[in-house]
């Protein structure tokens, strides 16, 4: 059944139109994911099927009785809100229901010889609401969402929180209100990577309907069943399935576009050359014919998507020693953000920081940058080293200058590939066309000043490249491109993000902020630093086990210990096993690297005009994914029968 239906919808501003003629449903249970490039209006439309906003013309259709949540990319909550009074609104309808269900208990308590048939059905009509709206215990279940999104002060003013735990309030409250249809715009952004394994898990177990806007792509392959893609121009096309669906089903359509277009081409310069020809040529030739010439000459062909050209200027080449830390220390006041932590980077690796927020990620790269002076420890920055760092805040933007100044830096021209380019030209290359250049800063969306700090940070000319939360409002094509940049890129990488799958892609190591000072670095992506750390705490799990089965109950008498048996011989390696274990390492990395090949080489645009190629690349990435996962349960192997457990 439809759920909610949108019909004919036309929306512009100014001359620019966003939509029109767009029609959209939604069914009942139906999970949604909104695509589309930054500016191609997916907030708007959420905004439209939420009630927040209305279109230039275009009607709303609602299930009757179906109750809607929107919760926008910043949430707004009224003056003099706390975290207490807001997840109360949340559960208005249950508290309804509670104080209905407990006001006619009481007259049925007071009075059971005058209950009526009527009445026990309005009391199981009650508890059936109360239920559906999240059951009995409100302020318990309220408080556990609240714990787990990290969220401790159940009596503070939001206005006191910063915008990272405002979201997750909001993030709480749009739980609580458990919907028949739930909107959520980029609810990731400012979230820790534990934190949004958790999210997805709450938004899966939800009854109603889904739609969601978000670059994390795990995110929508594990939570969508259908994906929308927003066209330029304000079309819909719907794709079923989940994200890596959709990513495949569009590669054959352009190729399938693509091929008609080549066709359509030929066709044309057939009629072409016919036209051309002198009256005597054509005389036998209908009407109808040279009609239908000019009709396709005038039609508008397939046209590839035009995506985001970033580029990364030529930089010095990095010598041996690039950044290192020893026992670097850093408290604010008597809480340890770094504990004596030791780092090195080496020339071309891609590190990621993972931990909550306000573990001491962003502390930890500003130390490094000396922006902020340690209190003990060592850290050396090598001679060759020049960093380029992109700040969360996006401060080093100002809102007051043009796109094109903002982009300059005092210079008309940018040095690419030993070539002089016009920053003019540049910039239409980046999606910023010459009227957009004249813009302020400050009205540009989130997406596109993400855009413009990252190319200006890539025209610096940096051998390190620190990057502090550099995915939050891109879109997925942006994302894709900024992947391919930092694979192909030639010198080192920091990298912070909650993006799971964009280290998946990129990471080499990961970093691991476990709180209170310590910091554990992974090596591998984040496929495997989750592989690994699950190990590690199921091996300390198994030991504080053992530990404690071995410890003598109270009050016990302690038996003399007897004469230990002899110890059963831990297994042995083999030579040629041993061999395969010192090697599997570098085995591992190297499946590993071309997994990540073969998924960027599946991401990049040029790869739909190649015909057949995109079934060779799907094929061999699936044939690599399988020998990664033999490659790790094999050194799994190793390991267990080095440690005689095997």
């Amino acid at each position: 059944m439809t759920l909610l239906r949108a019909a004919n919808v036309q929306l512009a501003f100014g001359s620019r139109t966003v939509f029109e003629g767009l029609t959209f449903t939604i069914e009942e249970g139906e999970r949604v994911g909104l695509v589309g490039v930054n500016g191609s209006g997916k907030s708007s439309l959420m905004k439209i099927l939420a009630g927040a906003a209305r279109p230039d013309l275009g009607e709303l259709q609602l299930r009757r009785g179906a109750r809607v949540t929107y919760l926008p990319q910043e949430p707004e909550f009224p003056e003099g809100a706390t975290v207490q009074s807001e997840l109360a609104v949340s559960q208005a309808p249950l508290k309804e229901a509670l104080d209905a269900h407990a006001e006619l208990s009481r007259k049925l308590e007071a009075d059971p010889a005058h209950a009526t048939q009527k009445m026990m059905e309005q009391l199981s009509a009650l508890s059936d609401r109360i239920e559906q709206a999240g059951g009995w215990d409100t302020e318990h279940h309220a408080k556990t969402l609240l714990d787990r999104l990290g969220v401790k002060d159940w009596d503070r003013p939001v206005a006191q929180l910063s915008g990272g735990l405002r979201k997750r309030v909001a993030i709480a409250r749009a739980l609580l209100t458990r919907p028949d249809l739930l909107l959520l715009d980029e609810p990731t952004n400012h979230l820790d990577a534990d934190t949004v394994d958790w999210l997805e898990d709450e938004l899966d177990k939800l009854p109603g309907a889904l739609l969601l806007v978000t670059h994390d792509r795990y995110f929508l392959d594990d939570l969508v069943d259908r994906i929308v893609e927003i066209q330029p121009g304000g079309g819909l096309i719907s794709y079923p399935g989940n994200y890596a669906a959709y990513v495949e089903q569009k590669l054959v359509a352009q190729e399938n576009a693509e091929t008609a277009e080549h066709k359509r081409g030929r066709w044309i310069a057939q009629e072409v050359a016919w036209l051309r020809k002198g009256p005597e040529a054509r005389r036998t030739k209908s009407k109808a014919r040279i009609e239908r010439a000019q009709k396709l000459l005038a039609e508008k062909g397939f046209q590839r998507p035009k995506v985001a050209d970033l580029k990364v200027v030529a930089a010095p080449r990095l010598g041996h020693t690039v950044i290192e830390a020893e026992g670097l220390k850093k408290s604010f006041g008597d809480r340890k953000v770094l504990d004596g932590v030791d780092f090195r980077l080496q020339r071309g690796e891609r590190v990621g920081f993972l931990g909550p927020n306000g573990v001491g990620k962003t502390t930890f790269l500003r130390v490094m940058l000396g922006e902020i002076p340690a209190d003990g420890g060592k850290l050396v920055i090598g001679k060759n080293t020049k960093v380029a760092y992109y700040d969360q805040q996006r401060a080093q933007l100002d809102p007051d200058q043009t796109v094109y100044d903002a982009a300059s830096n005092g210079e008309d021209h940018v040095e690419l590939a030993d070539r002089k380019v016009a920053l003019r030209d540049y910039l239409e290359d980046l999606l910023f066309p010459v009227p957009m250049q004249r813009m302020k800063v400050g009205a540009l969306s989130g997406g596109e000043r993400n855009r413009l700090l990252l190319a200006r940070l890539f025209l610096e000319g940096a051998n390190v490249l620190v990057l502090d939360e550099p995915t939050n409002d891109l879109d997925i094509v942006t994302l894709n491109i900024l992947e391919r940049l930092l694979l192909d890129f030639a010198g080192s990488t920091l990298l912070v993000t909650h993006d799971r799958y964009f280290l998946d892609k990129v990471a080499t190591a990961i970093l691991s902020f476990d709180g209170e000072g310590k910091v554990t670095r992974y090596e591998g992506n984040y496929d495997m630093y989750k592989r690994l750390r699950e190990q590690s705490k199921a091996a300390a799990l198994k030991a504080a086990a053992s530990a404690k089965r071995d410890e003598p109950k109270k009050d016990e008498p302690r038996e003399e210990p007897a004469a230990k048996p002899a110890q059963k011989k831990a297994a042995k390696l083999s030579y040629k096993d041993q061999r395969e274990l010192d090697g599997m390492e570098a085995t591992i990395e190297a499946a590993e690297k071309r997994k990540a090949e073969l998924e960027a080489k599946l991401a990049d645009p040029a790869v739909y005009s190649q015909g057949s190629k995109v079934a060779e690349v799907n094929q061999a990435l699936e044939a690599t994914t399988a020998e990664v996962d033999r490659l790790y349960k094999r050194w799994q192997e190793l390991q267990d029968l080095a440690a005689g457990t095997a």
